[in-house]
């Protein structure tokens, strides 16, 4: 028996709404496969925590959560409440940093029965897999001299250990699909990162020679996403450009509320986390419509981290047996609640046991 430990964060808005529902499908997954179990642990970090207590998350937060197998986070923010750089980096990014989840993977695919605002999406099913430590969105920088002199400084890193251990990982993700691999570059106008990247890509596809390869600057690529999604397999993206790309992913699919993320951690020193890309959605916080699938799918790409790909894969199927049979929550053109698509999807993965 296979026992994981996972830390629990619904964090704010529909993040309590989802995060539950995916714990129920995941108790559901594990009673049913016999061979794995969950212990969830749930922790209330988020902006109401932070309005008592004055920060994200306590002192010792860290090191409570270092000692689970992975962390389930549902969303962060409420700018009413809190400053989004305030809970944003005080919780999602320090997470990321600290527990140096150094790769983030965001896949994004045609679902039967969610309909792509794209006329001819075709059969799309592609991972972006995203810098996740550095690049733009590097701390380093700062702010000088006030009024009309003010200057702002904001410094990308580029360091070749976290630009190859990116691409690597692209690469051996890339081996298990189809077998391709395009990076994500605009060294034609940011003249000193990027054409750092473009000659690290080379020297990494050497290692790899029964991959095939291309580079796309980023204006071009995220056209691309939008005209032609179906000639994409792996791309490889800084953190800034990963970042983009993945929230087109997430609307040519049909709804940002189906799009699954996973942060991950490759020396095995700290838990990875796993949240939707979605955000707390405060103009629909308790009413009931919230859509769980990202969270599910995110549940099956934590599956898949330790191992249990199998189970993670019918998982899918089942979701996507739902979405096929127009169970779908109003983002994506239904009628049906949180509930009911949770509940069908439970139901469905019992009568597959």
């Amino acid at each position: 028996m296979t026992k994981l430990k996972i830390a629990s964060i619904p964090g704010d808005g529909i993040g309590t709404e989802v995060v539950p529902a995916a714990i129920d499908v995941l108790k559901t997954v594990s009673d049913i496969h016999g061979g794995l179990s969950f212990e969830f642990t749930e922790f209330p970090y988020s902006c109401e925590y932070y309005l008592e207590h004055g920060s994200m998350m306590p002192e010792d937060g860290l090191e409570r959560l270092k000692e689970f197998d992975a962390i389930f986070l549902g969303a962060v923010g409420n700018a009413k409440l809190v400053p989004d750089h305030v809970s944003l980096w005080g919780l999602l990014i320090k997470l990321r940093r600290e527990f140096e989840q150094v790769i983030n993977v965001r896949p994004a695919k045609i679902f039967s029965g969610v309909r792509s605002p794209l006329v001819n999406p075709k059969d799309f099913d592609l991972i972006v897999v995203r810098e996740n430590s550095e690049g733009e969105y590097s701390s380093v920088g700062g702010r000088i001299y006030q009024g009309e002199e003010e200057i702002a400084i904001q410094n990308a890193i580029f360091s070749r250990r976290g630009t190859e251990r990116v691409m690597r990982y692209a690469f051996e993700l890339a081996a298990k699909r189809n077998r391709h691999v395009t990076s994500a570059t605009k060294s034609n106008g940011i003249v000193h990162s990027m054409p750092f990247w473009d000659e690290v890509f080379k020297d990494v596809s050497r290692d790899y020679p029964e991959i095939q390869t291309d580079s796309q600057h980023i204006d071009a690529l995220a056209a691309f996403f939008v005209t032609n999604p179906s000639r994409f397999d792996v791309i490889v993206a800084s953190n800034l450009f990963g970042d983009v790309l993945t929230d087109i992913g997430a609307a040519v699919m049909g709804s940002i509320g189906i799009a699954p993320a996973a942060n991950i951690n490759v020396n095995g020193k700290y838990p990875s986390m796993f949240e939707p890309v979605h955000g707390s959605a405060p103009d629909i916080i308790g009413k009931g419509i919230a859509n769980p699938i990202g969270q599910i799918w995110t549940a099956k790409m934590m599956l898949d981290h330790f191992g249990e790909e199998e189970i993670g894969s019918v998982l899918l199927e089942v979701v996507e047996s739902v979405t096929h049979d127009g169970i779908l929550t109003p983002d994506i053109g239904g009628k049906h609640s949180t509930t009911e698509v949770t509940t069908e999807i439970i139901t469905r993965l019992k009568a597959r046991a």
